[in-house]
């Protein structure tokens, strides 16, 4: 088990976060390229938001815990998230977006980029935001478990069209303790969100991500002091290059090249409409 703690991070027009997986991490969390994590109650440190932007070659998935989130992008689509609602948006050959964080008592959230097989690189984009009240959550003896995406025992919930992935939000009262069945060729990973907590037999602090080794469970629990919130992530490694630029994440240096030449000669979007017209 590798542990990584957050780095603070100033991102877009002036948004504070911590960064847990970034350029150093790709190899060890394939194929989880960035995982960050939102926290203030303090509006200047978010409010700034983050203007329009190009992606390609990923998925991005924001979980809004507390607060709000105004998302507006190049296919059209305007879409507001609030208080445990889930953005899943597949860049794919490209997409343009734009993402404002209104002022809340407390804006608490996660993004996730999840890389793209190299032969899907260049899909069709879509965006969907799957709202809390769709979402299923699962009780156990102390505590449960919210299926934000994927598979759990035989609940499913949201599922991409590429790679697979399980996101997980677990609750934990003091003391207790959940086995999750895991396929031992996925990459999991697991982000002690709110409280301190026992992962796979190690005492992991608040605030930590741990990328676990291969097996059959990955066990979770919370300390006798005090419950735990943990984020669970779980998918199948790609084993493929990375060339990635800024919000751009390719195979080959040619291949983010060419990206980011036709985003300069404004040929970045296909299957797209003008973004000047939403």
């Amino acid at each position: 088990m590798r542990e990584v703690t957050g780095t603070p991070t100033i991102d877009g027009a002036g948004v504070l976060l911590n960064r847990y997986l970034g350029f150093h991490t790709v190899q060890l969390f394939d194929p989880i390229l960035v995982l960050d994590l939102f926290d203030s109650t303090d509006s200047e440190e978010y409010t700034a938001g983050f203007p329009l932007h190009p992606h390609r070659g990923i998925e991005c998935i924001s979980y809004v815990m507390r607060g709000r989130l105004l998302h507006r992008d190049s296919l059209g689509l305007k879409t507001e998230m609030g208080d445990g609602d889930l953005a899943w948006m597949c860049a794919g050959s490209g997409i343009m977006h734009e993402e404002r964080i209104p002022s809340t008592e407390r804006h608490l959230g996660i993004q996730i980029w999840l890389n793209l097989p190299q032969q899907e690189k260049m899909a069709r984009p879509e965006f969907r935001c799957i709202h809390t009240r769709d979402m299923k959550t699962l009780p156990f003896t102390g505590g449960s478990v919210r299926l934000l995406a994927g598979t759990y025992l035989n609940a499913r919930g949201h599922r991409g069209a590429h790679l697979p992935l399980d996101l997980y939000h677990i609750s934990l009262e003091p003391g207790a303790r959940l086995a999750i069945p895991v396929d031992s060729e996925r990459s999991v990973a697991v982000l002690a969100l709110e409280g301190d907590a026992i992962i796979c037999g190690t005492s992991v602090a608040e605030r930590t991500a741990v990328k676990l080794s291969g097996g059959h469970f990955a066990t979770v629990a919370a300390t006798q002091a005090m419950p735990a919130q943990l984020l669970f992530i779980s998918s199948l490694p790609l084993k493929e290059h990375v060339a990635w630029g800024g919000p751009i994440v390719m195979n080959t240096q040619s291949e983010l090249d060419q990206a980011f030449a036709e985003l300069r000669r404004g040929k970045f979007l296909r299957d797209t409409i003008d973004y000047a017209e939403v």
